[in-house]
């Protein structure tokens, strides 16, 4: 289990670009399944998660050949379809969620589609109802193995059908989008995820030779085509990292720099900070975070009463940015409730903050307040393990605005999302070592 070694309290300063997106990444990277012909994709970001996700491509028989630091062909002419029903795959596939959306390319370009169910992180149930469902709807049969826990979807054809989901899932979206792009005739999903990684993926395929409208909007509709072709992308910046890098700023009162953010994609998540009286300033596709040497003050609701943040679908603030939202609190001038609706476990960290000092009210599962010092007191060093990305790294800004030495160990769930995020801190001058 590897550890991160935190010396804080030392303001950083510089410039920090953000990697290419994870969660775009698990999603494209799926689609290359739908092609026999080339494609090539940039700004794929050196993680875990998205690692994982290549091997296992590479498995299936995709040929694969790095071209630079980001940058991949994918051409999968030749599929290994028994591999899906081995051993190595029920145990490979096990380790990723994001290998949930392998099933959709298959099948629709295969007719068969099989996945174990899916590890990822700790942070509650995340049933795959709605993907399943949507295969369902477009003509294929389930069936699944309870001894395994190995789900697979079969048909010789599917055929477009009108369909409302009932949760607008990010994933479950892309994967019934990657489905019906091969179907026969038209499909429309109501209730569709918009998310700009969503959109991505929608633009992508329209560029293969996909017809889908509706980009952007809760509803698609997809008219099925024969075949794709091959194309290049290059990924969005990573949102989340984007945000992490906000709150990392305000609480270490550093002057920052991030570069390349992708402004018309980041939707809520300046102004949700800007609520927390984090001070953003534009400079062109960069976001520049001064110094903010007399702290930041939360801005109450209109009538008084304390400000609530809450996780919600796009264009909603994204869940994962809820972790970092509650940890730039601790410190802030004010109150705030932090409302965590999509995952039930992801508040469970706050007891490590506690530990250090910060004043926070676990309410319930889903519900935090959080009281700040306004840096009239720092958090204390301690030592913590990381349950899962977001908290992972919510706990390593914490330790970096710490006083003293903190240890932060399971550093291999903030490596799942965050590419050689330590090599990138201690070029904007943290101390923070890998042990």
């Amino acid at each position: 289990m590897g550890t991160f070694k935190i010396e804080g309290g030392h303001r950083l300063s510089g410039e920090i670009t953000p990697q290419g997106a994870k969660n775009e990444a698990l999603q494209i990277l799926c689609a290359v399944l739908l092609t026999p012909e080339k494609v090539t994709i940039h700004n794929i970001p050196d993680i875990v998660d998205v690692n994982k996700l290549i091997l296992l491509l590479e498995d299936l028989g995709v040929k694969i050949q790095k071209k630079g630091k980001g940058s991949y062909t994918f051409k999968a002419d030749d599929v290994n379809l028994d591999y899906l029903q081995s051993d190595d795959f029920k145990k490979d596939g096990r380790g990723l969620r994001g290998s949930i959306m392998l099933v959709g390319p298959l099948l629709s370009r295969f007719g068969k589609g099989y996945i174990p169910k899916p590890g990822g992180d700790k942070i509650g149930r995340r049933r795959l109802d709605t993907h399943f469902e949507g295969f369902i709807n477009l003509g294929a049969k389930f069936r699944y193995n309870k001894e395994e826990h190995f789900y697979g979807v079969e048909a010789k054809r599917l055929k477009g059908t009108y369909m409302l989901l009932d949760e607008a899932s990010v994933t479950g979206t892309a994967n019934i989008v990657m489905a019906a792009v091969l179907a026969e005739g038209e499909t429309t999903i109501y209730n569709a995820a918009c998310e700009p990684y969503l959109q991505q993926l929608c633009k992508m395929l329209n560029r293969m030779g996909a017809k889908i409208s509706g980009i952007g909007s809760n509803m698609l509709t997809v008219q099925g085509v024969d075949q794709l072709a091959g194309t290049e992308h290059t990924m969005l910046p990573d949102m989340i990292e984007i945000g992490s890098w906000i709150g990392l700023a305000a609480m270490t009162k550093s002057e920052l720099t991030i570069k390349n953010v992708s402004w018309k994609d980041l939707g809520l998540i300046p102004s949700v900070f800007g609520k927390l009286g984090i001070q953003i300033e534009r400079r062109e596709d960069d976001i520049f975070i001064p110094q903010h040497k007399d702290g930041y003050k939360i801005q109450n609701f209109i009538d008084g009463s304390i400000l609530t943040i809450a996780d919600a679908p796009w264009p909603g603030l994204t869940p994962d940015l809820l972790s970092i939202i509650l940890v730039v609190s601790t410190q802030a001038r004010g109150e705030v409730l932090v409302h965590q609706k999509m995952f039930e476990s992801r508040l469970f960290f706050v007891d490590k903050l506690i530990d250090m000092g910060a004043k926070i009210i676990l309410c319930d599962p889903h519900r935090a307040t959080v009281i700040g010092h306004d840096f009239k007191s720092t958090l204390k060093s301690t030592t913590m393990v990381s349950p899962d990305i977001r908290a992972g790294v919510s706990l390593l800004i914490a330790a970096l605005s710490a006083k003293g030495t903190s240890t932060i160990h399971n550093i291999e769930q903030i490596d799942r999302g965050y590419e050689d995020i330590d090599t990138r801190l201690r070029a904007i001058g943290a101390r923070i070592v890998r042990v």
